[in-house]
């Protein structure tokens, strides 16, 4: 495998447990502000990013390559309100699209098809991290000051299933 490439794909490993820290990070500051419907999705969202690590993991082993484990940094602890968080999400996600497209960029680059074709199970799912993050940004802008509605948008995202 081409260095360049396996040197990107092991630090997408890491920014995927990245990501898998700050969801938790969020759902730790969702339940001290007592939305535990928040902080179940975002348990849950975490759980997915541990899931999209292991994936590189795997892949990264099945090529016969050696994993090395990057440190991972420590994420943001405290927002302003559930709309800065969710918006901080939905960001985030952009980023790791961006990425996603720049790790598949390269691996077009240096030909090569197994990573190529790998990496496009992450562009549809990129897709939809973001759509999901968006919607739940615009439905925060929407309900404003409403602590019922928040309260019920809460409970809604509390139904996430694992």
């Amino acid at each position: 495998m081409n260095e360049k490439l396996l040197k990107a794909l092991q630090e997408q490993l890491n920014a995927e447990a990245y990501s898998a820290y700050l969801y938790f990070s969020m759902a730790s500051w969702f339940e001290s502000e007592n939305l535990t419907g928040m902080a179940h999705w975002m348990k849950v969202q975490a759980k997915e990013e541990l899931d999209h690590a292991k994936r590189f993991y795997d892949f990264i082993n099945a090529r016969r390559q050696k994993v090395n484990l990057l440190p991972i940094d420590g994420p943001k602890t405290e927002w302003s309100s559930p709309l800065e968080a969710f918006e901080e999400a939905f960001k985030h996600e952009q980023v790791v699209s961006k990425r996603i497209h720049d790790l598949l960029a390269l691996a077009v680059e240096v030909k090569d098809y197994p990573t190529q074709e790998f990496l496009q199970w992450f562009v549809k799912e990129q897709v939809e991290e973001e759509a999901t993050a968006d919607s739940i940004v615009k439905k925060l802008q929407l309900i404003g000051d409403s602590k019922n509605a928040l309260f019920m948008l809460d409970h809604a995202l509390g139904e996430r299933g694992e």
